[in-house]
């Protein structure tokens, strides 16, 4: 009966490490009306730290500076020129309207954030649209269906050849 006790503590201690790492894994639940209309896609917990991917500036008349970062699975691939991206691939664009800066005329610096886009490979859940779900965000809300309904479509003129990715990574 001993040994039983004790092999069933043994299972236990071994499982549980295990089964934490998978819960934290996950997450904190995110409340679904922040997530964006067709895809489901939430702002990832985080993402302000990761890694960035390059920088770009957007002309008028949406004058943005935009910065795209990604989660590891991301670098990865970016670093190993590997595509199409591996599913778990997370990107996040980061958007500030330009303005210039007090302290230095020549410099343009970031003003009032504009949006945040995400995108999320997931081959199996987003079948349709290259295996990527979309998110564009304003002051952490999700924009309207009709702008999601925008994404693929523009991704797949401009970037098909790419994996629907336009940001390459700055040298």
């Amino acid at each position: 009966m001993i040994t039983l006790a004790v092999l069933l503590l043994v299972v236990l201690l071994t499982c549980v490490p295990y089964l934490v790492s998978i819960a934290l894994a996950e997450g904190p639940a995110q409340n679904t009306a922040d997530a964006s209309p067709i895809f489901g896609v939430t702002i990832p917990p985080g993402y302000k730290q990761w890694e960035l991917i390059a920088p770009a500036e957007e002309a008028a008349p949406l004058d943005e500076l935009r910065a795209v970062v990604g989660n590891q699975t991301a670098i990865d691939a970016y670093q190993a020129g590997k595509l199409p991206f591996p599913d778990g691939t997370i990107l996040v664009k980061r958007a500030w309207k330009r303005k210039q800066s007090p302290e230095f005329a020549s410099a343009t610096i970031p003003g009032a954030a504009t949006t945040v886009q995400v995108m999320v490979k997931d081959s199996k859940r987003y079948p349709a649209t290259g295996g990527w779900g979309f998110g564009r965000f304003v002051d952490g809300k999700p924009v309207d269906e009709a702008q999601h309904r925008t994404c693929f479509a523009c991704h797949e003129a401009r970037a098909k050849s790419r994996d629907y990715v336009f940001t390459r990574l700055a040298p």
